[in-house]
């Protein structure tokens, strides 16, 4: 049965329960959903977005009540939004597919749609329904370069796809829980949206021009209140950072793990905030989260085969391709025989744009100079933290 989220507008909602991972990689604790919407003019029907080609029996059931479809929109042709466009062209063979013009290629080469069921729309270009209009917002780079927006102008309700959602299974057409939302979408952000922080941020304000009472994302709920996550948006890709440090790391023999719990106190003791991850069984999704704001990264490791851990240079790795706006970092590592595991960190790092602090490297257990050197590395921390 179709949800009515508005008189003719409606919800379609496919809720991935039991999904823990996301593009084989992203944690998923909480799951995730698909939704694509179905709007009927007085003269023309539209679907905007699909549902991931794994839900296809529950998005076929819930469009069974419609007999006609003109329009297909697709937003962003990522497959667990675009993956079951041929599956409602079969059902619809009367529907054209609408889509930015980079996203035309996509359709093609990803889903084998035809060339003739196409219609590429430019960026503000409207499309008339009868008694509603969408209006189409190029949006590049959330993620992919193909992304836009669609704006229906007569209900104030703006379609973001991946733009402004969050991995959250959830049977509420709208947010409920604030807290529960701010977390799941700070972890979609992080994880997916960050490293095209500047693009985004140099798109935001295409949204001022729009009075928007409803955003509609393509997973999770939506939300009634705009300004919680257009608000939040507004703070992730912003350049503040704040008094944080965030500190992953690995100890194998308890040297590293001695390291980092005297910094830990030493920098609490100096009104810094700290995170830390013991990457043995940390959620790298919360690491994601705590990157969105924190000043400094510092990364620990023990040296392995005379290199960083490769867990450590699996996380640090990861950092790197998320591009957090972090703006400090430094390295704390022990060793035995062999002493390149700082530099094999630093040389992992390029994508950051981050001032390097002090680094500091025990052989075997740290000693009192070890920590002496803590305690130097938590007085810089804390002064370059000292306007933030």
């Amino acid at each position: 049965m179709l949800q009515e989220i508005k008189k003719n507008i409606y919800f379609l909602n496919a809720v991935d329960w039991n999904r823990r991972l996301f593009d084989s990689l992203i944690p998923l604790p909480d799951g995730t959903s698909y939704n694509a919407y179905l709007i009927k003019g007085s003269e023309k029907t539209v679907l905007i977005d699909t549902a991931d080609p794994s839900f296809e029996d529950s998005l076929m059931e819930q469009l069974k009540e419609v007999k006609k479809l003109d329009y297909i929109i697709s937003l962003h042709t990522e497959q667990d939004h675009s993956g079951l466009i041929p599956h409602v062209l079969q059902k619809y063979p009367e529907a054209k597919v609408i889509a930015s013009p980079k996203a035309k290629d996509f359709l093609m080469e990803l889903l084998f749609v035809s060339e003739d069921k196409i219609i590429t729309v430019a960026d503000n270009e409207e499309l008339q329904l009868g008694d509603k209009t969408l209006q189409f917002i190029h949006f590049p780079w959330v993620h992919w370069p193909e992304t836009m927006l669609a704006y229906l102008k007569e209900d104030k309700i703006m379609f973001t796809c991946d733009f402004l959602g969050s991995h959250l299974a959830t049977a509420d057409m709208f947010l409920k829980d604030e807290c529960q939302g701010y977390e799941s979408a700070k972890r979609y952000f992080a994880e997916i949206m960050m490293p095209f922080r500047t693009i985004i941020k140099k798109n935001m304000p295409k949204l001022e021009s729009f009075d928007i009472q409803i955003v509609a994302p393509s997973h999770g709920p939506m939300y009634n209140r705009p300004e919680f996550i257009i608000d939040a948006y507004k703070d992730w890709v912003s350049d503040n950072v704040k008094n944080e440090v965030v500190i992953p790391y690995i100890s194998m023999h308890g040297s590293v793990e001695k390291m980092v719990q005297y910094l830990v106190q030493a920098l609490k003791q100096r009104g810094v905030k700290v995170s830390i991850f013991d990457l043995t069984a940390a959620d790298i999704g919360k690491l994601a989260i705590n990157l969105v704001d924190a000043a400094t990264i510092i990364v620990g490791t023990p040296t392995f085969s005379a290199e960083a851990h490769p867990l450590v240079s699996y996380a640090v790795k990861l950092v790197n391709a998320l591009r957090p706006k972090t703006k400090f970092a430094s390295v704390i590592a022990s060793y035995a025989w062999g002493g390149k595991a700082i530099d094999s960190i630093v040389e992992m790092l390029p994508n950051l744009k981050v001032e390097l602090l002090p680094t500091v490297l025990a052989k075997g257990a740290p000693k009192d100079a070890d920590f002496k050197a803590l305690d130097q590395l938590a007085d810089a921390i804390a002064l370059k933290h000292k306007d933030l």
